[in-house]
């Protein structure tokens, strides 16, 4: 009786370098993605007294407050639209974009168990978090479109391009969120540097003011705040004062691929060292 043949040996080697994205492995596990992103949405609001509403309060709440504070007491400008418009239009993508990257960031250390006991693409987990905030700003969008209607405002053909400005304030979310959650992997000082962060660039984006305070010569430099470009997109559907999307919208867009292409290459390189030191 001739002796079994030898069972074939496959080892599994971390890639040296700058490893290459890996395109395929990464589509290859959409259906991955999908329930990620379910489990995500499942857990949200999980045990919370008011659930899904907490979608329309944060932006509601904190337009009533920026209309106090800079509308009625700063007096701030407002491009030609009540100041709470004004501010909620920026609110709308401000919030999601607070909530997307900081999820984000967490995403690989809050799920440190599930990193360590199986491999997939570790890219999943970011991403996931940035897509399940997607359903808080179809909500929150439903209030803009309430509130416009509340100010008599018609709906301009200009909401078309609203996908357009989402998909760029997906963009401004998961873009520095990569970099942040490789990190956070290492340094646990990233979260708690992610709300810090979070809260300067607030300041740094035109949510309270108009971006229209910018001198012109500084457009291009102000737009390379990726959010700047989402929160003019934002105003430029509503407001026919809303300064217009010219060299700081494109200095935001090419910000943003940029950011978003280095990230991609550093989360590769680092995500070999995941599983042992997270």
């Amino acid at each position: 009786m001739p002796p079994p043949a030898a069972a074939p040996v496959i080892t599994i080697r971390p890639p040296k370098g700058w490893a290459p994205l890996e395109i395929e492995e990464f589509l290859a596990a959409h259906e991955l993605l999908y329930f990620l992103v379910l489990r995500n949405l499942k857990l949200r609001y999980k045990q919370t007294a008011l659930g899904a509403a907490w979608a329309l309060l944060q932006p509601l709440l904190t337009m009533v407050v920026f209309a106090v504070i800079f509308g009625r007491l700063a007096r701030l400008g407002s491009d030609g639209l009540p100041y709470p418009l004004f501010a909620l239009l920026a609110l709308v993508p401000w919030t999601y974009f607070a909530n997307a990257l900081t999820q984000a960031g967490n995403s690989l250390v809050d799920q440190q168990q599930l990193l360590t006991k199986v491999y997939f693409p570790r890219l999943l987990l970011p991403l996931a978090a940035v897509i399940a905030g997607l359903a808080d700003l179809a909500i929150a969008f439903l209030l803009l479109l309430l509130v416009l209607t509340w100010y008599g405002i018609p709906l301009s053909i200009r909401l078309l391009a609203a996908p357009g400005f989402v998909l760029l304030a997906v963009a401004s979310a998961i873009a520095p969120g990569i970099w942040l959650a490789a990190l956070n992997v290492r340094y646990r000082d990233v979260r708690y540097a992610i709300p810090f962060l979070v809260q300067i660039w607030l300041f740094a984006t035109p949510v309270a003011y108009s971006s229209s305070l910018v001198p012109e010569r500084w457009r291009p430099l102000y737009g390379l705040n990726p959010m700047a470009g989402v929160v003019d997109g934002f105003r430029w559907m509503i407001a026919p004062a809303a300064p217009g999307l010219g060299t700081g919208f494109a200095a935001s867009v090419a910000a943003v691929v940029v950011l978003f292409l280095g990230g991609l290459y550093f989360f590769r390189r680092m995500e070999r060292s995941f599983a042992d030191v997270v």
